[in-house]
């Protein structure tokens, strides 16, 4: 088995806006799961029966939480040690450098995915769909909501940033 050592520092942004992504996340599974346990946030009507907790909406939105959170998570892998070097507790690949192209790919993808979201969600969140409907959050409640959701607009950007800054902090290395 072949080990790999960690490249060069990571610029001090970097590691900031890495750290970032994680807690832009947060707000918005907060609001979710405050949904999800049945706390009124302001959905009446017919949204407010639909989206009713207990109910089909907790499981649901309790998995989309743990899966943005996770997935936000692992932009720390572009500053971390664990992003290059596979960790040694990986049964067969501990301590085998991570091909550099594998992460690039894979948060590129997810940059542009993100990117690819916060577009439309942005165009139509005061569309008749969503926060234009009447039975949706009004008022307070519908400030909280985007305030919740507003910083996850900082995700796709950073993430591309902080991509970039791996891949040049990494090319050429062996």
């Amino acid at each position: 088995m072949t080990t790999a050592t960690v490249t060069g520092p990571v610029p001090r942004w970097a590691r900031w806006a890495a750290h970032a992504v994680p807690l832009l996340v947060l707000p918005s599974g907060l609001w979710r799961i405050a949904l999800g346990v049945g706390i009124p946030i302001g959905f009446t009507g017919e949204l407010g029966r639909l989206y009713h907790a207990p109910g089909w909406i907790t499981p649901y939105v309790f998995a989309l939480t743990l899966a943005a959170e996770a997935v936000a998570l692992l932009t720390l892998g572009l500053v971390r040690p664990w992003g290059e070097v596979v960790p040694g507790w990986v049964p067969r690949l501990g301590g085998r450098r991570i091909p550099t192209a594998l992460p690039v790919t894979v948060a590129a993808i997810g940059a542009l995915a993100l990117t690819l979201i916060a577009i439309p969600t942005v165009a139509l969140w005061n569309g008749p769909e969503n926060m234009g409907d009447p039975d949706a959050p009004q008022g307070l409640a519908g400030w909280i909501m985007t305030a919740c959701y507003a910083p996850q607009l900082a995700w796709p950007p950073l993430l591309a940033a902080v991509t970039v800054a791996y891949w040049r902090r990494r090319r050429g290395r062996r």
